[in-house]
């Protein structure tokens, strides 16, 4: 019989594993906090463009459907909802009678300037003052 009292283990890190793990992390953490810049950055990019390419696609609608298109060179901003996004519509004369219209969105993102264009065509109505095509 022992009557000596057993001695429990003890499970514990020891310093070398701890400074391990710190070097590790020391190199591991700033990769992983580039790469979640660069996916928020992506992600910011994205938002902006798909934004950028509704307003484009409804101010071209807006100026096909009054006709305000044929006027020449227009162009603004969309405020008071968005003025950070600038427009400009832009025609150009194609074969059979048809005219390209492009609306063309601009805004700053990060210091840099970028732009979404949206293009359909249109065929210049002329019609006589009774409605109705000659």
């Amino acid at each position: 019989m022992n009557l000596r009292p057993r001695r429990q283990s003890r499970s514990a890190f020891t310093l070398v594993e701890v400074l391990a793990t710190l070097v590790m992390l020391a190199i591991i953490l700033p990769i992983a906090m580039r790469g979640v810049s660069m996916a928020m950055a992506a992600a910011s990019n994205a938002r902006r463009t798909a934004e950028a390419t509704t307003l484009a696609e409804t101010k071209l609608n807006e100026l096909i459907a009054d006709g305000t298109w044929a006027s020449g060179s227009l162009s603004g901003d969309f405020a008071p909802t968005q003025p950070e996004y600038q427009w400009a519509c832009l025609t150009q004369t194609r074969d059979y009678g048809l005219t390209e219209v492009a609306v063309r969105v601009t805004w700053a993102d990060r210091g840099h300037d970028r732009e979404m264009i949206v293009t359909t065509l249109a065929l210049q109505s002329s019609t006589n003052s009774t409605g109705v095509l000659p």
